[in-house]
């Protein structure tokens, strides 16, 4: 198993890293919680155990789920993915659909 060794974290590290349960995990990515525990006995995502739980990297599990076909379509479709169509975001810089922007400023721009 593949355990994040947190001495290879620099201290001054300005990046503050997120970690997520497996129940969480499994939730998010809409996947079971043995496909997560899958995934950490193949060592494809880090982890540290924490109280004799393991609390999972979640930029690992981003990774991994963009890696594995059936996990990024299961995102989409059962995890967080399926309420990404919902968000209302403006700025073309952090929208996950561009056309959606494009989309909005078509239809702004014919209101005027």
């Amino acid at each position: 198993m593949k355990r994040l060794n947190t001495s290879e974290i620099p201290a001054n590290n300005p990046k503050e890293i997120i970690r997520v349960s497996i129940s969480e995990a499994a939730r998010l990515f809409g996947v079971t919680s043995q496909t997560v525990r899958r995934a950490i006995a193949a060592e494809e995502i880090t982890y540290i155990i924490v109280g004799g739980r393991y609390k999972i990297n979640f930029e690992s599990l981003v990774k991994w789920s963009q890696t594995k076909t059936s996990v990024r379509n299961k995102l989409a479709n059962k995890g967080i993915g399926q309420y990404i169509s919902k968000w209302r975001i403006s700025n073309p810089l952090y929208s996950p659909n561009p056309k959606i922007i494009e989309h909005k400023k078509s239809t702004t721009a014919e209101h005027k």
